[in-house]
C-alpha cells in the first residue's frame, strides 16, 4: 500500500480544503460568466468583467489583511503564543471594518477613476459604474474575510474556509441565476448577489473563529493594544501592498487594453482570464499549505522542517500545473463554448486559447514562491520582484509586441509570469545558500 511521507500528508491535509476552497471563487467567476454570457448582449459580460477587475484592484489593494496575517499567525502557533493569535486577529479585523468603511465613503471618486483609466465602451462604462455602486457595499465584509481566512489557515484549520466560502459562493451562484434568469436583472443582479454573499461569508467565517479561539483567552484590554499596534501591522505589510498593486494594475492594465480593442475582445479575454483566475486558486491551494507550514517551522527554528515543506510544496505544485495542462489542451474549447453562446465571443476565445495552454507551468513558480514568502514575511522580496517583472519586463514587452495585436498582450502576461519566477527563484536560492530564511524579516 502506498504511503507519502509526514510533511507530505500534512501538506495534503491543509492543501486539499484550501484547494476546495479557493476552486469556488472562479467558480462563482464560472457562473457570472455562464449565466451572462448567454444573454443576448456582450456589453453585460463586459460591464461584469470590468466591474470585477476594479474591485479585484480595490479589494485586493488591502490584500495583505489575508497574506500578512497568515504568516505572522503561523509563527504564533509556532512559537505556541495564545495570546499573540487572539490579538493578531483582534486587531486585523478591527483594521478591516475601519479600512472597509473608508472605502464606502470615497467610493464614488475611486470608482470614477478606475473606470476612466480602464477606458471602456460608453455602453460598457455605463453598465460597470451600476455594478461597481452596488459592490462597494461589500467591503467591510470582504476585508473581514480577508483577515478571517488568514488566520484560519495560519492556524492550521484550513476547513474553515473552506466551509465559509464553499457555504458563502453556493449562496452567490444560487441569487446570480435568481436575480439574472429569474428576474432579469442583468449585471446589477449579479452585484447584488455577490454584496449578500460577502456578508454571508464573514457571518459564517467569525462563528467558526469563534469556536476556534483558545478557551482560557479572556476579552482583555491588552488584546486591543494601542495604536502602535495597529500601524506596526500596516508597516509590517506594506510591502504586500505594494506587490498586490502592482500586480493588479497589471491585470488591470490587461483588461484596459483589451478593451481598447472592441467589446469581443474584452468578453474573450475575460472568459479566458477565469480559467486563469481557475489556474491561480488550483494551484494556491499547495502554496497557502506552505504559507502555514512555512511560518510553522520558523516559528520552531527548525531548518530541516523548512527544507522538507519546501520540496514537498514544489513537488505537488508540478504534478498540478501538468494536471492543469493536460485539461486546457484537452477541453479547453469545449469550457470556452460552457461559459459563452455569443458564437463571435467563442470564435475570438478560441484563437487565443493557445496562450492558456502555456500559463500553469509559467505561473505555478511564482504561486508557490509567493507561500514560501509569505510563511516567512519576506514581504519586501515580494515587493520588488513583483516591480521588476511588472516594470522592467511586462510593460516594456507589450510595448514591442503592440503590433500583434492582443497575442501581444498574452505573450507580455506570459512573460510576466517568467520574470516572476526567476526573480523569485534567484533570491530563493540566494536565502537558502546564506542561511537567511531564519532572519528577523
Amino acid at each position: 500500500m502506498f504511503h507519502l511521507p509526514v510533511i507530505d500528508r500534512r501538506l495534503w491535509a491543509l492543501a486539499w480544503p484550501l484547494m476546495l476552497t479557493n476552486l469556488t471563487v472562479p467558480l462563482l467567476g464560472l457562473v457570472d460568466t455562464a449565466v451572462l454570457g448567454h444573454l443576448d448582449s456582450p456589453e453585460y459580460l463586459g460591464a461584469v468583467a470590468v466591474g470585477a477587475n476594479l474591485f479585484s484592484i480595490l479589494y485586493w489593494t488591502f490584500g495583505f489583511m489575508r497574506m500578512g496575517t497568515t504568516g505572522l499567525a503561523a509563527q504564533a502557533w509556532g512559537k505556541r503564543d495564545r495570546f499573540g493569535q487572539v490579538a493578531l486577529l483582534l486587531r486585523s479585523v478591527l483594521l478591516s471594518v475601519a479600512i472597509g468603511l473608508l472605502l464606502i465613503l470615497l467610493h464614488q471618486p475611486l470608482i470614477g477613476l478606475g473606470l476612466n483609466l480602464m477606458n471602456p465602451s460608453p455602453d460598457v462604462s455605463s453598465l460597470a459604474a451600476e455594478y461597481a455602486a452596488i459592490r462597494i457595499w461589500s467591503a467591510p465584509a470582504v476585508l473581514c474575510q480577508y483577515t478571517l481566512v488568514g488566520w484560519l489557515i495560519g492556524t492550521q484549520f484550513a476547513r474553515g474556509p473552506m466551509i465559509m466560502l464553499i457555504v458563502a459562493n453556493g449562496l452567490n451562484i444560487v441569487l446570480d441565476i435568481l436575480f439574472v434568469t429569474g428576474l432579469g436583472w442583468n449585471s446589477r443582479g449579479v452585484a447584488i448577489a455577490t454584496v449578500i454573499a460577502e456578508y454571508g461569508a464573514a457571518g459564517i467565517g467569525f462563528a467558526i473563529v469563534l469556536i476556534r479561539l483558545p478557551e482560557d483567552q479572556r476579552l482583555t484590554r491588552a488584546l486591543f493594544g494601542q495604536l502602535s499596534d495597529y500601524l506596526a501591522i500596516l508597516q509590517v505589510n506594506r510591502f504586500i501592498m505594494v506587490r498586490t498593486i502592482a500586480l493588479l494594475l497589471v491585470l488591470a492594465f490587461f483588461t484596459a487594453q483589451g478593451a481598447r480593442q472592441g467589446d469581443t475582445i474584452l468578453a474573450a479575454n475575460a472568459v479566458l482570464l477565469t480559467f486563469l483566475l481557475l489556474i491561480s486558486n488550483a494551484l494556491d491551494g499547495f502554496a497557502n499549505a506552505a504559507e502555514a507550514l512555512i511560518g510553522e517551522a520558523i516559528g520552531k527554528g527548525s531548518r530541516i522542517r523548512f527544507r522538507a515543506v519546501f520540496r514537498s510544496a514544489l513537488r505537488w505544485s508540478l504534478w498540478g500545473a501538468l494536471l492543469l495542462t493536460v485539461v486546457f489542451v484537452a477541453g479547453g474549447r469545449g469550457l470556452i463554448a460552457l461559459l459563452t453562446g455569443i458564437e463571435e465571443v467563442r470564435t475570438t476565445a478560441w484563437q487565443y486559447l493557445p496562450w492558456l495552454w502555456l500559463l500553469p507551468f509559467a505561473a505555478v513558480w511564482g504561486f508557490l514562491l509567493d507561500g514560501i514568502f509569505i510563511g516567512a514575511t519576506r514581504t519586501r522580496d515580494m515587493q520588488n520582484t513583483m516591480l521588476f517583472s511588472a516594470l522592467v519586463v511586462f510593460l516594456p514587452v507589450w510595448w514591442l509586441t503592440t503590433d500583434w495585436g492582443n497575442h501581444g498582450l498574452w505573450f507580455s502576461l506570459i512573460c510576466l509570469m517568467l520574470a516572476r519566477a526567476f526573480s523569485m527563484g534567484w533570491l530563493c536560492w540566494s536565502h537558502s545558500r546564506h542561511q537567511r530564511w531564519f532572519e528577523r524579516a
